[in-house]
């Protein structure tokens, strides 16, 4: 009889312990699916733009008015810089008359000597590309800027031949003046 018990009891102990486990299980799997829907995330590249009234953006051609010219800089970095806004906006790219805008000219572009080495000769050269930069927005005057210069530079080493590494370093500073402009403009951050 004792022995029929302590089974009887084994059994009920094992049935309240499976579930229990279903219990804990059900729990766990309903939490995952509520939680997988509540994902929050952040970008950093978003903009804070009221797309209500503001719905497009016009940027003028940026020639090249630096004392050391490159040619293809000016396109370069205005193609960059359209492609930054139609990537990363839903605004409307036009010609001119955006509600936004944004012009300028390439004012800088300058190789220095750097970091002299015991031979008396530069080990490293810095490129360096300034931009000059007017924004209207039309909807918000109050986010209008004249004249703000923007500069980035890269290094190299002076062992090698700048046109061998001229674009790459050319993207590359494009690249982060951009990101400036558009976090200046519309990014506000």
């Amino acid at each position: 009889m004792a022995l029929n018990k302590i089974k009887t009891d084994v059994k009920m102990n094992k049935s309240h312990i499976i579930t229990r486990w279903n219990r804990k299980f059900s729990v766990i799997l309903l939490l995952s699916i509520i939680l997988s829907g509540c994902t929050i995330s952040y970008k950093f590249n978003g903009a804070s733009i009221d797309y209500a009234k503001t719905k497009s953006i016009s940027i003028v051609d940026f020639p090249n008015n630096a004392e050391l010219v490159y040619p293809p800089l000016s396109q370069v970095f205005t193609e960059k810089l359209r492609d930054v806004y139609t990537k990363q906006t839903r605004l409307q790219l036009l010609k001119k008359g955006g509600d936004l805008h944004i012009e300028g000219e390439i004012i800088g572009y300058q190789l220095t000597p750097m970091a002299i080495s015991s031979d008396t000769y530069a080990s490293q050269t810095k490129l360096t590309i300034t931009i000059n930069v007017r924004f209207t927005n039309h909807k918000n005057p109050d986010d209008d800027f004249v004249d703000k210069k923007y500069s980035a530079y890269k290094t190299f080493d002076s062992s090698q031949n700048f046109t061998d590494v001229q674009d790459e370093l050319i993207k590359e500073i494009v690249d982060e003046i951009t990101d400036i402009i558009y976090n200046d403009t519309v990014a506000k951050w």
